[in-house]
């Protein structure tokens, strides 16, 4: 009744509409964080000296990349700037400088950020420990620059770690994610500024 041909386009608006259906479901309720403690100040946890540890997996959990990042947070005009150096496993080096303004309005803590490589602004908002927040990205990939989109979330573990997942999507397909831990403060220090000059 139906061509192979009209059949197989069927099967890939499917799968399409499976994913976008799927990326579509998953806003999350702030309200649920607001009890969690420690409470998340993105000013307060990031002013100072960070590092982290980081790795990138495709949709399917695969191990991409890694990376460590030395993190600078000062805090000027009511305006956090993140200087953040990068190295990956491949050698590759890169560096963001993140200016970040906090909009507190009743009941609710926003933030909006601005990068070289973020189209238009990053923006989000923190209930007790999570901050949750999203932006379109432009990243190297393969020699290519490639606008993404990230979902991107921090949860405050202790008053000086904190976990960072991103989930990373593309057309509103979800293309992998990406796990940070930062760390700050005295367990930064045991640890000592990342090597940044080789993997």
């Amino acid at each position: 009744m139906f061509s192979k041909e009209f059949i197989n386009k069927l099967r890939i608006i499917f799968v399409l509409f499976f994913f976008l259906s799927m990326n579509g479901c998953s806003k999350i309720d702030m309200k649920q964080f607001e009890n969690n403690i420690p409470k998340l100040d993105l000013f307060n946890f990031f002013e100072g000296n960070t590092i982290a540890y980081g790795i990138f997996e495709d949709r399917f959990g695969n191990l991409k990349r890694q990376f460590r990042v030395n993190i600078s947070g000062t805090v000027v005009d009511e305006t956090l700037i993140l200087d953040e150096d990068f190295l990956y496993d491949d050698g590759e080096k890169a560096k963001r400088i993140w200016k970040i303004k906090k909009i507190s309005t009743p009941n609710i803590v926003s933030y909006e950020g601005e990068a070289e490589d973020i189209e238009g602004k990053a923006t989000g908002s923190i209930s007790g420990n999570a901050l949750n927040w999203s932006y379109d990205i432009y990243l190297n990939i393969k020699g290519s620059n490639i606008k993404v989109h990230f979902n991107d979330w921090i949860y405050k573990q202790s008053e000086n770690l904190a976990i960072n997942r991103a989930y990373v999507s593309k057309f509103g397909v979800n293309i992998g994610s990406v796990t940070l831990v930062f760390l700050r403060g005295e367990t930064a220090a045991q640890v000592g500024t990342l090597n940044l000059k080789s993997w």
